[in-house]
């Protein structure tokens, strides 16, 4: 889908629950603070979610009306708001300590350069989460786009996962009102020593 569609999709009404994922809440808890980009962030659920746990966020989207709903919301002023193609923004190397992708699907040669972008990006011991459907919830699950293509599996991921310290690279199971959704996980750290946080912003 392109920017036009998303914007027609969140001008019809709103797309997520205003709360993060419960993974995703789960997962980034109990991380100290630091300078996180949220990429694909739609209408900022996760990114406003993490600023007001002290991150300092960009929350990156090529979507203006999604973005426009997220700058609405409670919080919204903690926030960088970055409208933008995530194939073509870029970051400071090293310049992060979280990059979140929650449910971005593109062609896998897409979906593997973003992300291998994205971990030089992260500071050492810096975090990579990405998050999104499965290509075995076409067939075995609820919900989310059904182009195999354009979905994840652990194999998909395999070539960034080993540029990481992986945590967890693995299908997962996500309860929906429709049934069962199933999802993968990869959630890892840029290999090196871990530093402090140190909120870093990113420029537009």
């Amino acid at each position: 889908m392109q920017a036009e569609d998303w914007d027609a999709r969140y001008a019809e009404q709103q797309q997520w629950s205003a709360g993060p994922n419960a993974l995703v809440a789960e997962l980034l808890a109990d991380l100290p603070p630091g300078a996180a980009v949220d990429l694909a962030a739609g209408e900022g659920r996760h990114g406003l979610w993490l600023a007001e746990r002290g991150w300092q966020v960009t929350a990156v989207d090529f979507s203006t009306t999604g973005l426009a709903r997220g700058r609405s919301r409670p919080g919204a002023d903690r926030v960088t708001w970055v409208t933008a193609d995530v194939l073509a923004w870029d970051a400071p190397a090293a310049s992060l300590d979280l990059v979140l992708v929650a449910y971005l699907h593109l062609p896998q040669a897409d979906t593997t350069a973003v992300l291998r972008r994205a971990v030089g990006w992260l500071r050492p011991g810096g975090r990579l989460l990405v998050l999104g459907h499965d290509v075995d919830n076409v067939a075995h699950g609820v919900g989310g786009p059904q182009d195999p293509a354009i979905l994840h599996s652990t194999a998909r991921l395999a070539p960034v996962a080993a540029l990481l310290e992986v945590d967890r690279l693995e299908q997962v199971r996500r309860a929906a009102p429709a049934g069962t959704a199933l999802d993968t996980l990869l959630w890892g750290r840029r290999r090196g020593p871990t530093r402090r946080p140190t909120a870093v912003a990113c420029a537009p």
